[in-house]
């Protein structure tokens, strides 16, 4: 597409007019503009223009002075922009559309909420519970900045200059100014700064909330009725709200074989307390639904820029992705906002696994992705943009549901699917095409003799092997690419207390670290942790092998199945459920650095979270199951998921 003219803008302009000036709606969607392509001198001509259409371009950045002071619609879908901020120079908006703009992400639609005072609809929806978190968040930044401005300026001695102090105010501010989730520190920062700025510029210390500018009178005026509406009603995304006096009951001190700890000879419990109990997967957004079950839930990692945190490999973010029902949520645990929530009906979802992706813009800069894939009952996975909040890609991956599924940690577009046809099938969903979209190919496909429930990677060679906790046991598959082998059975079956124990279900299964498993089965009361290497190295030609037990830990009795644990390798934490509502938790560092031969005993939970009675919803749930616990790797933030419809978030102190 060559220079934008104004033959073409009278073609393109409604009403129809000979003059440029007359021109009230522009459609300039599908002509493959870049931005040095919107000439400000030529739109700046477009004095009344009302309605712009700028979608399915390949858009980066809005020039700045465009020159349309009564633009109320504007759209801009499906281009490549990764900045708002151009927003400010229409400040007559009304209605925008920023969908399939893969790079923008949830601090921007906050961006945009503060820009643009009059905004009633993003993206086709009302603006005003995100106008409404908005201004929650200036105020308290607001505050915040004004204290540390105070603080600031009392450490100060006289003789310092005072240019230099006002930068290193702002400075210190952006630096030092925490509010609100990781999620958000985009947002938050770049407040920070303009707030830091405008006390400076004022030139002496502010009230609180009456004096600092903390936003544009028309911006405050604007929002006010929007905020009115939101109350009226409790939004899906709005945490239930627990009494103050509900707190977790850590079970009493249980006697742990080797414990390093307290006098008694026990481990001491964990500090955790209850932050939010959520509905977010409710039918209709409705409080009543208290059957909707919940299958899943995964943190995701804290990748920033294609790299994991310098120092920090195991560092992930407090934003996790829960499914159940037909719908997908991802929820910022600190503040237990639902920052996007993706619907699919007819389907229920199963699992959910996390990746990031490096991506390539048209101008070639690049881009990382986090991506979330979602399976379920209709043997489809999705994979969700989540900070763009679109399905950039579904694959037919199984004739039958899909019952979980997990990316390889060391090929970032390697997804392996488990379904209920008896089969693993390895995908590659590759890299996104021009329009974000992906094209999934089968790699290898792994026979099972039962249905798969839990896949988990060998820690300690994750492109090599892939062991799977099935209805009928314990499997192990071979699943190296440079085998011509392109469907495989079974390798080795690993069994427990003998060879009785064989074809016993296995619904529980994790790496406490690159050596010791952890895995269980219904009915048999404990939690069993095994050494990958001796089980392996003695194994031999044999293709059933009894594992090399390292500890027994106690867990419920319970004949019901599909209770997942889940482990915490930077902590040495094994987790699970039961059928009860409680929480397991065994502090396991002890094994890992000293196993007990033999394993005589069993190891009692260093604490037991019980589920907080009654919670805060209209009715009373006197009992619930919890079948799913995760928590991230550095243990700061606990989910359970319950099959009555409740996301529950603790955080330990």
């Amino acid at each position: 597409m060559g220079p934008l003219s104004a033959r073409l803008f009278l073609e393109r302009g409604r009403p129809k007019s000979d003059r440029l000036g007359k021109i009230r709606s522009l459609d300039l969607s599908g002509l493959k503009l870049l931005s040095e392509h919107l000439d400000p001198k030529l739109l700046g001509r477009l004095k009344q223009l009302q309605e712009l259409d700028l979608s399915n371009n390949h858009l980066e950045t809005l020039p700045a002075n465009l020159g349309l002071p009564h633009l109320r619609i504007l759209r801009c879908a499906n281009n490549q922009l990764g900045d708002v901020t151009g927003l400010c120079q229409f400040p007559q908006l009304e209605e925008l559309s920023l969908e399939g703009n893969p790079f923008l992400t949830v601090n921007d639609n906050l961006k945009v909420s503060f820009l643009l005072p009059k905004l009633r609809k993003v993206n086709g929806k009302d603006a005003s519970s995100t106008c409404s978190q908005v201004e929650n968040l200036n105020r308290e930044l607001t505050n915040r900045v004004t204290a540390h401005w105070e603080k600031f300026m009392a450490t100060l001695g006289p003789n310092v200059e005072t240019e230099k102090a006002q930068e290193d105010f702002v400075r210190s501010a952006v630096k030092d100014v925490r509010y609100g989730p990781e999620s958000l520190r985009d947002f938050t920062q770049w407040r920070v700064r303009m707030i830091s700025e405008e006390l400076v510029a004022s030139g002496r210390i502010q009230g609180r909330e009456t004096d600092v500018p903390e936003r544009r009178p028309e911006a405050r005026a604007a929002s006010k009725p929007r905020a009115r509406l939101v109350a009226l009603k409790r939004p899906d995304d709005v945490p239930l709200s627990v009494s103050p006096t509900k707190r977790v009951c850590a079970s009493p001190a249980a006697q742990v074989e080797g414990s390093p700890a307290g006098s008694d000879g026990s481990q001491p419990a964990l500090g955790l307390e209850p932050l939010h109990f959520l509905q977010c997967h409710s039918k209709n957004n409705s409080p009543r639904d208290l059957e909707t079950q919940l299958w899943a839930c995964a943190f995701e990692p804290a990748w920033e820029e294609g790299h994991l945190p310098a120092g920090n490999p195991g560092a992930t973010s407090q934003t996790v992705a829960t499914c159940g029902g037909e719908a997908v949520c991802v929820i910022d645990c600190q503040t237990g906002i639902v920052l996007h929530k993706y619907k699919a009906p007819g389907e229920e979802f199963f699992s959910v696994a996390w990746t990031a992706l490096t991506v390539v813009t048209q101008a070639g800069h690049k881009k990382r992705w986090s991506v979330l894939a979602a399976a379920g009952l209709r043997g489809l996975v999705r994979l969700l943009h989540v900070r763009a909040g679109f399905c950039c890609g579904v694959t037919r991956a199984h004739k039958k549901a899909i019952a979980t599924l997990c990316f390889s940690p060391t090929h970032e577009t390697h997804l392996f699917t488990a379904s209920y046809d008896k089969r693993i099938i390895l995908w590659d969903i590759g890299a996104p095409n021009c329009d974000y979209e992906f094209q999934a190919s089968s790699l290898l496909t792994l026979d099972t003799t039962s249905i798969p429930l839990r896949l988990c990677p060998v820690a300690s060679c994750p492109s090599a092997y892939l062991l799977a906790g099935c209805e009928g046991g314990c499997c192990c598959w071979d699943v190296r690419l440079d085998q011509p082998q392109k469907r495989r059975v079974c390798e080795v079956e690993f069994i427990f207390e003998g060879s009785e124990a064989s074809g016993r279900r296995v619904d529980g299964l994790a790496f406490v670290n690159e050596d010791v498993v952890a895995s269980k089965g219904s009915g048999q009361g404990t939690i069993c942790l095994w050494s990958w290497s001796q089980t392996w190295v003695g194994r031999g030609s044999q293709t059933t092998v009894a594992v090399v037990v390292l500890a027994w830990l106690q867990w419920s009795p319970t004949e019901l199945a599909y209770f997942s644990l889940s482990t915490c390798p930077d902590e040495g934490i094994v987790l699970c459920g039961d059928e009860e509502g409680n929480v397991w938790i065994y502090d396991v560092r002890h094994v890992l650095e000293r196993p007990p031969a033999p394993p005589a005993t069993l190891q009692a939970p260093t604490q037991i979270l019980k589920w907080p009675q009654p919670w805060a919803l209209g009715q009373s749930v006197t009992k619930t199951m919890v079948n799913t616990v995760v928590a991230n790797p550095t243990f700061t933030y606990l989910t359970a998921l319950t099959d009555s419809n409740i996301v529950a978030i603790w955080k330990r102190h």
